[in-house]
């Protein structure tokens, strides 16, 4: 499709440490197309509305409550252009991703995402065994989620009325799109921070697994899109670690950290929204 502007919305809860490198990423793309960018501050107790506002251009909501689905409608209600790019504030898009995104949608395609690159630089063993396995995991080669950033036409937008508040933001709206409607495009990458220790880790795949178990008991419900996939428990074996059979030191890991995850998210039940606060900081020097 032809590019005009486009859109972005970043909710951001106390994200003063990476906001700043995601938005002057998008400023100074000499690439992209005229940018409508609105951030959303939520809840914020440290300067993340100063850093937003530091930067010309950029619209700054400031909202006094926390939640990514508030956050994500008050900054829909303020913007009518399209495509709209909806970007957690730690992503740092290349240049020439927000075009290359653009571009991909036409009257088929309505939902795009750039392809995943994983950072487990520095961690330890047993988040660099986790990501091993999850990094191959065919699920997300067809998927919206894991990537923070996904972009929609104005056709896609209009598959529903607003996010609910749910934390699983990414899922609902994979829900939305058949495998045909939606689209991975390689020649934008998002680099996604992972953990930097075993126990963020852990308390990061809770609040996932808890947000997406709520997301798919509202669907089962009748209460979220019909569409939600459920996780196929066994891919990390049948998919991943038969045919390479050397990952299963990983895959160790893999499965005692994702057993571990999924008995606290059920003893915890409903989740708020939260981050992994050790990703958006930089190593200590030594």
């Amino acid at each position: 499709m032809s590019v005009g502007a486009v859109s972005v919305v970043i909710a951001a809860h106390n994200e003063a440490a990476v906001l700043g490198r995601c938005l002057d990423a998008l400023l100074t793309d000499p690439e992209a197309p005229p940018l409508e960018i609105t951030v959303v501050a939520n809840g914020c107790s440290d300067t993340t509305t100063a850093v937003a506002a530091s930067r010309k251009g950029v619209r700054v909501l400031d909202l006094p409550q926390p939640g990514k689905a508030g956050a994500l409608n008050a900054g829909d209600e303020v913007t009518a252009r399209f495509p709209r790019l909806y970007l957690d504030a730690d992503i740092v898009l290349p240049h020439g991703s927000i075009r290359a995104l653009a571009e991909a949608l036409d009257d088929t395609v309505q939902a795009v995402v750039p392809s995943r690159r994983l950072d487990v630089t520095g961690r330890p063993p047993l988040v660099k065994g986790y990501f091993a396995i999850n990094s191959r995991l065919p699920a997300y080669r067809d998927a919206l989620f894991g990537r923070g950033a996904i972009m929609v036409s104005a056709a896609g937008r209009a598959r529903f009325e607003e996010f609910p508040g749910m934390v699983a933001d990414d899922l609902f709206l994979d829900s939305l799109f058949t495998p045909e409607e939606k689209r991975e495009v390689p020649a934008a990458v998002s680099t996604v921070s992972t953990p930097r220790r075993t126990g963020d880790l852990v308390r990061r795949l809770t609040r996932v697994r808890a947000g997406n178990a709520a997301m798919r008991a509202a669907a089962a419900r009748g209460e979220a899109p019909s569409g939600v996939r459920g996780s196929v428990r066994s891919s990390w074996l049948r998919d991943v670690v038969l045919p390479r059979p050397w990952l299963a030191p990983a895959a160790a890991c893999y499965v005692g950290l994702t057993v571990l995850a999924a008995l606290r998210a059920r003893r915890q039940g409903d989740v708020a929204w939260g981050h992994d606060a050790s990703s958006r900081t930089e190593p200590a020097a030594r």
